[in-house]
């Protein structure tokens, strides 16, 4: 039986002038609202959320970084309006200036933007942090590491494409699990708050990969929406998950 498990009570601000969490030694399964029934988004989210879900993820994609659309401003404010979770708004698009300021203020509590499509992300950070939202950089495949480690001071959450970003369903790219493990490496180097998230082909053997490799925040769409029991699917990943985050972590000490 599913037991409907409330939203923790532990959270504490990566800032002091923002509600997003730090990072705390719990894996979170963040439900992605790409495979989510189009038709009742709400529904979607609060199935989930009975099950102990508290943040989701939105895609934003602008038909140019990536050859697909999907949600705007306003599905993110609207979802606001009817959920108590975190809300983050993953933005593939080609203007991220011009974009992540709107979705700051649409009531995103985490806002991301891909490296590869901003020459200088320190102002753009900063800018989001001002707004109120919590900020991160998000990491193509084909993209070097080295690219955002400048930035991981600045930043709170950090995430790897473990496909090729545009579409839901793709494969898990397991040479991204270096990558993870290096980002993992450097930000417990600098000594930030920063969480490390993976999105693309999470499912249960491939959450299980991720967080062994010391990801903290799996993005998963169609390995729970299209379970046969979502609820219960987000708890068993979860759970999963959360040994494999403390295996890796007694291995590399």
């Amino acid at each position: 039986m599913i037991v409907a498990a409330p939203r923790p009570a532990a959270f504490s601000p990566s800032r002091p002038d923002a509600g997003f969490p730090r990072p705390d030694g719990r894996v979170r399964i963040v439900p992605s609202l790409l495979a989510a029934d189009f038709s009742d988004l709400a529904g979607s989210l609060r199935l989930l959320e009975a099950a102990g879900a508290d943040w989701v993820s939105v895609d934003v994609m602008d038909g140019h970084f990536v050859p697909n659309l999907s949600f705007g401003p306003d599905h993110v404010r609207s979802l606001k309006a009817r959920s108590r979770s975190l809300l983050d708004a993953h933005l593939m698009v080609e203007d991220p200036q011009s974009f992540a300021p709107v979705f700051a203020r649409a009531g995103a509590d985490l806002v991301i933007f891909h490296i590869e499509a901003c020459r200088r992300p320190a102002p753009l950070l900063r800018e989001l942090r001002a707004l109120g939202a919590a900020a991160g950089l998000a990491l193509k495949p084909s993209t070097a590491v080295s690219k955002v480690v400048p930035y991981l001071k600045q930043m709170d959450f950090m995430l790897v494409m473990t496909v090729e970003p545009g579409f839901g369903g793709r494969k898990f790219l397991g040479r991204m699990l270096p990558k993870i493990r290096a980002l993992r490496r450097e930000i417990d180097r600098v000594g930030g708050a920063v969480w490390l998230g993976v999105d693309g082909g999470i499912h249960p053997d491939t959450a299980v990969l991720a967080a062994e490799a010391g990801a903290d925040a799996l993005v998963a769409g169609s390995a729970l929406y299209r379970a046969p029991d979502p609820a219960r699917a987000f708890q068993e990943m979860r759970r999963s998950a959360q040994q494999a985050l403390e295996r890796g972590r007694r291995e590399s000490a």
